[in-house]
C-alpha cells in the first residue's frame, strides 16, 4: 500500500476541462497539490488547481517537461502525446493509467482488437484506411448497410461517428482510417464505471442508462440506477470488471454498452478516466468517481459505490444558434427544485451542443427525479450574449 503524501505531493492532470476541474476539487480535500496542463488558460480547471501550465498536451516536449514537474501523472482526456508518456514511464515516473493502456484505447481499432482478443462481446467490425475502401466493400457485397463508421483516433462527444442507415448517408462518410461496425438493434445504452487499484482490487458503480441527443449524438440525460433487471446488471458489472482486469488499468474505467432487444450486452467503447456517465456520483453515491480515481491511483482502499438515492443527471448544453460569450437562463428557478445540484463548468464561450455544465437531481424515487430533471432541462438555457446566428 502506497503512503499518500499530502501537502507536498504534486499530482499532474493532463487537460483542464470539466473532468480535470472536478478531479482537482476532489484532490484538494486530501491536500494534494494539482498541476494542470492545458492550452486554454481560462479552462474550467484553471481556477481550482494549485498550478496551471499552459501548453499543448499533444506536443512531446510540452508533455515531457510537464511530467518533470510532478510526482504522478493522470489524465482527463485520451488524446495526449503517448511518446512523451512512455519516455516518462521508462524514467520511473508514476503514470496512471499506464501509457500502454492509453495507447490501446486512443485508437478505436486497437481498442476493438483488444476486446476481441479477450472475448468481450462487441459489435462485429472491420478496419478501413479510407472511405473509398468502404464504398468498394459495399459494391462487392462484403459490407452491408446499415452500419456505424468511427474515426480510429481523435473522436469524442459524438464527433468522428457516422451512422449509415441508407445509401444517401454514404455522402457523410469520414475519410481517413476508420472502423466500421454492425449497427446494434438497441433497446438501451448503458455505462458502468469500474475502478481498479494496483493490488487488483476492483469496484463497480451500478450501471446507468444514457439517453442521447439525436442531433449531437452525445448524452443528454442519465438515469441512475439503470432501469434493468438484476441479471443484466450483473452481466454489465462482470463485463466491466473483466475489461479492467484484462487491461490492467489503474484508476477508473468507463465501459459503454448496448443492451439489444434480445437482452444481450455489447461493449461499445471504453475510456480510462473519469467520465460523463459518472458525474452523478458526486452527490448520489457514497464515493464519487473522482475520489475513487484518486483512491485507485494511490493504491488506497476503494470506496463504497452504494447509491444514496435514485438520481437523474442532465447535461447543460449550448443552445442551437448561439455562439460566443455565455449567459445562462433559468438557474434561479431550477435551484428552487428539491434535490437539484447544479454544476456550471466555467467555460467562457458557448456554441451549439457544447457541454457547459450538468445538473444532478436526487429524489426518493426514480419517477420524481426524472420529472424534476425534465423540468430543469426545459428551464435552463445556455445562450450567447450577442444575437443568435
Amino acid at each position: 500500500m502506497e503512503q499518500l503524501v499530502t501537502s507536498d505531493f504534486k499530482l499532474g492532470i493532463i487537460a483542464g476541462g470539466q473532468l480535470g476541474k472536478m478531479l482537482a476539487l476532489a484532490a484538494s480535500r486530501w491536500d494534494i497539490q494539482t498541476y494542470i496542463l492545458d492550452s486554454d488558460a481560462s479552462g474550467p480547471a484553471s481556477t481550482v488547481c494549485t498550478c496551471f501550465v499552459r501548453g499543448d498536451y499533444a506536443d512531446f516536449r510540452t508533455v515531457y517537461e510537464f511530467g518533470q514537474l510532478v510526482d504522478m501523472v493522470t489524465f482527463e482526456i485520451e488524446h495526449v502525446n503517448i511518446e512523451a508518456m512512455q519516455r516518462l514511464k521508462r524514467e520511473g515516473k508514476r503514470i496512471h493509467p499506464d501509457p500502454d493502456v492509453l495507447a490501446m484505447i486512443q485508437d478505436k481499432g486497437t481498442q476493438k482488437q483488444f476486446l476481441r482478443r479477450h472475448s468481450i462481446p462487441s459489435p462485429a467490425f472491420a478496419l478501413y484506411e479510407h472511405k473509398e475502401q468502404i464504398l468498394y466493400a459495399i459494391d462487392d457485397g462484403s459490407l452491408q448497410i446499415p452500419f456505424v463508421q468511427k474515426a480510429r483516433t481523435a473522436g469524442y462527444d459524438g464527433r468522428g461517428v457516422v451512422l449509415v442507415r441508407c445509401k444517401s448517408d454514404l455522402a457523410t462518410l469520414l475519410d481517413g482510417p476508420s472502423l466500421v461496425e454492425d449497427l446494434i438493434d438497441t433497446e438501451k445504452e448503458l455505462a458502468v464505471i469500474v475502478a481498479r487499484n494496483h493490488q487488483g482490487h476492483s469496484a463497480c458503480f451500478p450501471a446507468v442508462e444514457m439517453v442521447f441527443n439525436a442531433d449531437a449524438n452525445l448524452v443528454e440525460m442519465l438515469i441512475s440506477p439503470a432501469q434493468i433487471d438484476e441479471d443484466v446488471e450483473r452481466k454489465a458489472t462482470e463485463l466491466a470488471r473483466q475489461i479492467a482486469e484484462a487491461s490492467g488499468v489503474c484508476g477508473v474505467l468507463a465501459v459503454e454498452m448496448f443492451l439489444d432487444r434480445s437482452g444481450d450486452l455489447w461493449v461499445n467503447e471504453i475510456a480510462p478516466r473519469p467520465h460523463n456517465s459518472g458525474h452523478h456520483t458526486i452527490e448520489s453515491a457514497v464515493t464519487s468517481q473522482y475520489e475513487q480515481h484518486l483512491r485507485a491511483i494511490f493504491n488506497l482502499p476503494l470506496g463504497s459505490t452504494d447509491l444514496k438515492q435514485p438520481a437523474v443527471m442532465v447535461n447543460i448544453l449550448g443552445e442551437r444558434g448561439h455562439k460566443g460569450r455565455v449567459k445562462y437562463q433559468g438557474l434561479t428557478e431550477s435551484l428552487s427544485i428539491p434535490g437539484a445540484k447544479i454544476h456550471i463548468y466555467g467555460k467562457r464561450n458557448t456554441w451549439p451542443f457544447r457541454k457547459m455544465g450538468h445538473v444532478t437531481v436526487l429524489a426518493p424515487d426514480m419517477e420524481t427525479a426524472r420529472q424534476r430533471a425534465i423540468k430543469i432541462k426545459r428551464l435552463i438555457k445556455v445562450q450567447s450574449c450577442q444575437d443568435p446566428e
